[in-house]
């Protein structure tokens, strides 16, 4: 676990510096108008992400972690997997199609939509969930840093003025692409693990698996990748690049949050089975160690976040600042969601997750609209603060019902 840590967070520290060291450039270059653009092209695209990817980073990764050493059960996790998220893909990329030439505001950019949608073939191609289920995180954090310096080099190198804003999505999904088919290689060198056609009846099984966490992924980028679409509609490309800025350094922070709980996932999937009452154990103490490091990090995010605006983006932008100070909360709050995520996955309990996931995106379409069109960016970033806390609050009340019902009561 130590090494996977470790691991994870020289990616992370690479998944947090070499974004951020492209976005003053393309922000001096292109204009926040046109950030703002690529931020709205890489909302829509998030909708096919969460459609390729159907739950499997959880299910999948669960799955791996159980039975790492059976070449032949993994072959077939693998093997299904993959066939289903390129299927998926495929439906994705056709759904896309429809879109673009569907509507006028989509139609002006239509190349743009399908260089962005590059890297959803690319998260395809690099199956993280296998290496984490492997708890191998190493590759991970290569090949993923690997991704990341393609795109940061051909960026500086190639982007130079504002009509080369589409080659943005192209160098960024080049990356994923490359990282993708390197990962595959490794897949069979390092783990003899080879794509083998499987059954119609096989491929049901994994597919139905992942039914409940997918649906709770497409109301998860509702509320999230959709707010901003909601954003672009109720102002325009420049405001949507205020708060793009702003967004872009929450995730980077409460990412860190993220590391642990990929980490831990594979571990504490182990626990649940050997010991259900040694899992509650561990799961309060993660739960307490993590939420008193972030919340450090959100005093500090208040505290500096006019300077961290003004490095990122090489000008004092007072509206990103207001919509990072007000966002701040949320580097505690969505880490602690995605651990009750995870917990409800851990012990098969998946319909919590559905139920959580859907609440809270009826919660959000109330607020959302209403919100922006009051407030703009910042009445988003409201809207964002009281979600999460719905969110966490919710998850919380189902955790705590499922551990009364299997008499784990502290």
């Amino acid at each position: 676990m130590l090494s996977n840590f470790l691991s994870l967070s020289v990616l992370q520290g690479a998944n947090l510096i070499l974004p951020l060291l492209a976005v003053p450039y393309l922000i001096r270059i292109l204009g926040v108008e046109l950030y703002g653009l690529l931020a709205f092209a890489t909302a829509l695209i998030a909708y096919f992400s969460i459609l390729s990817d159907y739950g499997f980073d959880l299910t999948a990764t669960r799955e791996i972690s159980i039975h790492r050493e059976s070449n032949k059960k993994i072959t077939e996790i693998f093997s299904s997997v993959m066939t289903i998220k390129f299927l998926l893909t495929i439906l994705g990329l056709l759904i896309l199609t429809i879109v673009l030439f569907s509507f006028e505001r989509f139609q002006k950019e239509w190349s743009l939509y399908y260089l962005t949608f590059g890297s959803v073939i690319g998260q395809v191609l690099f199956p993280v969930w296998f290496f984490q289920g492997m708890e191998r995180m190493k590759y991970i954090s290569i090949l993923s840093i690997l991704a990341k310096i393609i795109f940061l080099i051909t960026i500086f190198f190639f982007i130079n003025e504002r009509k080369d804003y589409y080659l943005v999505p192209l160098f960024n999904s080049m990356g994923f692409i490359i990282a993708g088919i390197i990962s595959l290689y490794y897949i069979k060198k390092e783990f003899n693990i080879t794509f083998k056609f499987q059954s119609i009846n096989i491929i049901k099984i994994y597919f139905k698996d992942g039914w409940y966490i997918f649906i709770s992924r497409i109301a998860v980028v509702i509320y999230t990748s959709g707010n901003i679409l909601v954003l672009g509609f109720f102002t325009n490309n420049t405001i949507v690049g205020y708060y793009s800025i702003a967004e872009k350094i929450i995730k980077a922070i409460s990412s860190l949050g993220s590391i642990i709980n990929r980490v831990i996932f594979p571990y504490l999937s182990k626990i649940w089975i050997e010991s259900r009452q040694n899992y509650y154990l561990k799961f309060k103490y993660v739960l307490t160690n993590m939420s008193y490091v972030l919340l450090v990090l959100v005093v500090l995010l208040i505290a500096f976040a006019p300077l961290i605006v003004n490095l990122l983006s090489g000008e004092k932008i007072e509206e990103s600042t207001l919509v990072l100070r007000y966002m701040a909360i949320t580097v505690l709050l969505l880490p602690l969601g995605g651990l009750f995520t995870q917990a409800f996955a851990v012990q098969n309990q998946n319909k919590y997750i559905y139920k959580v996931t859907i609440y809270t995106m009826l919660v959000n379409i109330l607020l959302v609209f209403l919100l922006i069109k009051l407030y703009g960016a910042v009445g988003l970033a409201i809207n964002v603060i009281l979600v999460q806390i719905f969110h966490l609050i919710l998850n919380s009340f189902y955790f705590f019902k499922i551990k009364v019902k299997n008499q784990c009561v502290e």
